[in-house]
């Protein structure tokens, strides 16, 4: 027997994205059903870093000082080892913000205060260890999802008026659309693992030498995960070499690393291969449908520009849905038999699509650049790439256009939060 439920907006995928769009919807008094694959968040994610962009809309949504009570570091200034000379890449002191740092944390704590924190208006209801198995469709409209809760062994109806893909990169919502995830050729992975906090500089977030490129994210509870950039399709051969060999790689690298690395990792279950592929879907809404983060575009860690894009996503996805539902979640259920026209969802896309765009243009460009240093670093003289670095690194963080990049990475165009939909205080 399958059991049916009736909601406004049911989204599917327990990210970013998904968790801050459902506690800004039960918010606004709109019916939201939250639905997750997986049964516990005790698992690996992507994205580590949050933007002084991302830390303004927390405060805008009466989350920040919940936020800040979890486990995490703080950054205002970056630095990045250019052939063994330290360069300024950013600092967050000279931004127009009221919160110039960012965030560098897990999303599972996240993603957990998220949940209790929408599990406080009755609107919502989370749906965790739930496999949406396709979409409901009437007349040519995405009405709902078939779904299995495998908590009860019972399959599962819901009925709404939008669906919001919010399923990360391999989206299933997107799939039953017969959307294309739109991916680009990228020339680069990444490897993740974990070392303890004091095996790096606080201040590096990265490290370029004649060996390879590393990227470095404190996570505030002493660790500190470590992104080793590859060319794409080398890390069966690294693997074949054994993990004392990584290890070596790693600590020619970047020798300060070398205590550390003594017994860490211990094999390679310890690490993580990481599609750094960009992409962008060429549609993001349908009737009835709306993607967004990863689901509607993929974004490479370059940058660690995947939680701001979703989180913005999200602040903009809840004003479209709130406005196209023509309430302030005041209305009775009988104007809940019909999807949303995607007339009323395309202002979703013509907001974001724009801002992605140039985001997703700009890390490519960086990926360009890294991939060169990557593919070719150890083919270079090392004393004239030191003096280059030397000479020029600091120069190239200091031109007009470059800067302009890093603003936009730290904050973007604001999109806001739309409080005034909010028929709820904060609880």
């Amino acid at each position: 027997m399958t059991r049916e439920e009736l909601v406004d907006v049911a989204v599917v995928g327990c990210g970013p994205g998904g968790a801050v769009l459902s506690y800004l919807l039960a918010r606004s008094g709109v019916d939201v059903a939250l639905v997750e694959h997986e049964g516990s968040f005790d698992r690996e994610f992507r994205g580590f870093g949050w933007s002084p962009g991302v830390v303004d809309l927390f405060d805008r949504m009466d989350l920040l000082g919940d936020v800040l009570d979890l486990d995490h570091e703080t950054t205002t200034t970056g630095e990045v080892v250019l052939y063994g000379d330290r360069v300024e890449a950013f600092d967050f002191g000279t931004l127009d913000t009221p919160h110039p740092y960012a965030l560098l944390m897990e999303q599972p704590p996240l993603l957990e205060l998220l949940v209790e924190r929408a599990s406080a208006y009755d609107e919502f209801s989370f749906h965790p260890a739930t496999t949406v198995e396709g979409l409901r469709t009437a007349d040519g409209a995405v009405v709902g999802v078939d779904a299995h809760d495998r908590r009860v062994d019972e399959d599962v109806t819901l009925r709404s008026r939008a669906v919001v893909g919010a399923d990360g990169r391999y989206s299933t919502v997107r799939s039953a659309a017969g959307i294309d995830a739109g991916l680009f050729d990228s020339p680069l992975e990444l490897v993740w693992f974990k070392l303890p906090s004091g095996a790096v500089d606080a201040r590096a977030q990265g490290h370029v030498g004649d060996e390879g490129v590393l990227l470095y994210f404190g996570l505030g509870r002493g660790e500190v995960q470590v992104g080793w950039l590859l060319e794409a399709g080398t890390y069966p051969d690294v693997r074949a070499a054994g993990i004392e060999a990584f290890r070596e790689r790693l600590a020619r690298v970047d020798p300060r690393l070398r205590p550390a690395l003594d017994d860490q990792p211990t094999d390679f279950d310890d690490c993580s291969l990481l599609d750094v592929a960009p992409g962008l879907a060429p549609q993001w809404t349908r009737p009835g449908m709306l993607l967004l983060g990863d689901a509607a575009h993929v974004a490479s860690p370059i940058g660690a520009q995947g939680n701001a894009l979703a989180v913005g996503d999200a602040a903009v996805a809840h004003d479209v849905l709130c406005d196209a539902l023509g309430r302030r979640g005041d209305a009775d259920a009988s104007s809940r038999e019909f999807a949303l026209p995607a007339s009323a969802l395309v202002a979703f896309e013509s907001r974001r699509r724009p801002e992605v765009e140039r985001t997703l243009a700009l890390q490519r460009r960086a990926e360009r650049a890294l991939a060169g240093l990557v593919r070719d670093g150890d083919r270079l003289p090392a004393r004239a790439l030191t003096a280059a670095a030397r000479v020029g690194g600091p120069l190239v963080f200091r031109l007009p256009f470059v800067g302009r990049a890093v603003d936009r990475f730290a904050l973007g165009p604001a999109p806001g939060v739309a409080t005034e939909r909010f028929v709820h205080p904060r609880h």
